[in-house]
């Protein structure tokens, strides 16, 4: 598409209606069309079908149009927190208690917020409705907003939100993968319970795994216990038929991982399950399980076949993990409206 075929109304749509001057918005359009060229110029497997942006106050479906200030102290500073919903079949899946996870992950990092949590709800169902995908992801943020390139954000003019709509074609891979142990050193309790976007380390210590040709790195606490994965909870089934999962209290608060927890109590019903524990695991414990697995919503459930050196169980598929990844997928798909939120498109 020409510069010259761009309908010049586009930036009046976009920014309530301000009146901008024909050269600003040629200049602008014309940047929007070079970004827009620049994305063309490459495949991916996902596609950004709607954003919301506070800065601008409105929704845009152009990819191109998705964009945030360089001068927000999330790009700069990475004071910034997020979370995700997956959109399954037309619902959003535990928008609420993402939510809540987010909310409280803003207030740990002492951004305010530009809305109640009232509008921010309704800003994001919006948000999906506008982009009409059906199957993907909603990725949220909150940062202390835009305003100058200082490390103390006294200077920014008002906290931001913006969320995206992702639809990711990518056939499903459930099957059993490597993990091992991150060099890369977790973070403290005080930062690893929020969802901020400093993820530096979670980049390193996945980019680990994929050197030592592992699906993800597992990390240790400060006394050795297991921890979590870059971004995933583990879980495991002891010989004794036991689900165990690591406590909480010093890595992120896993939504999937606390539904799952929910979901097991069928399992412990039928006699899958003895039980279901969380408390402290150490590695010994963890690498002689019968199975491991991987939690969180990106993966769903995820067996892990192998930790380092040490097969986990007989090295297959475990029962417990196939049956608990059956009964997330049924959650997804047909669960109760506590974790169903239909959209309206």
């Amino acid at each position: 598409m020409g510069l010259c075929n761009i309908n010049l109304g586009f930036l009046n749509g976009l920014w309530g209606g301000f009146v901008w001057p024909l050269q600003i918005k040629l200049t602008l359009l014309l940047a929007i069309e070079r970004m827009r060229r620049s994305r063309e110029s490459y495949e991916s497997k996902q596609q950004y079908k709607a954003m919301y942006s506070s800065c601008f106050g409105g929704i845009t479906t152009d990819p191109a149009a998705m964009v945030i200030p360089m001068d927000d102290h999330m790009v700069h500073r990475g004071h910034g927190v997020f979370d995700t919903a997956a959109i399954v079949n037309g619902c959003l899946y535990e928008l609420d208690q993402h939510l809540d996870r987010f909310l409280n992950s803003a207030k740990m990092a002492k951004i305010k917020l530009p809305f109640d949590k009232g509008s921010i709800r309704k800003i994001l169902v919006q948000t999906v409705s506008a982009s009409k995908c059906r199957r993907g992801s909603l990725r949220y943020w909150l940062s202390s907003g835009p305003g100058d390139f200082q490390l103390s954000p006294a200077g920014c003019c008002h906290s931001a939100l913006y969320a995206i709509v992702i639809e990711d074609k990518s056939p499903s891979d459930y099957s059993g993968v490597k993990v091992v142990t991150s060099s890369i050193p977790i973070k403290p309790p005080q930062f690893a319970t929020v969802k901020s976007v400093n993820y530096l380390p979670n980049v390193l210590s996945k980019m680990e795994a994929e050197e030592n040709g592992g699906y993800a790195a597992i990390w240790l606490d400060a006394e050795g216990f297991i921890a979590e994965g870059p971004n995933m909870n583990v879980a495991f089934v002891t010989k004794e038929k036991e689900l165990l999962m690591p406590r909480f209290d010093k890595i992120l608060s896993g939504c999937t991982a606390k539904r799952v927890l929910v979901l097991a109590g069928d399992l412990v019903k039928e006699g899958g399950l003895s039980g279901i524990r969380v408390e402290n695991v150490t590695v010994n414990e963890g690498k002689n399980a019968a199975e491991m697995m991987l939690i969180g919503s990106g993966v769903l459930v995820r067996s892990v076949l192998q930790w380092d050196e040490q097969v986990i169980g007989d090295g297959r598929e475990g029962p417990v993990s196939k049956a608990l990844l059956g009964l997330v997928l049924q959650d997804l798909k047909s669960g109760p409206a506590t974790v169903r939120v239909a959209i309206s498109y």
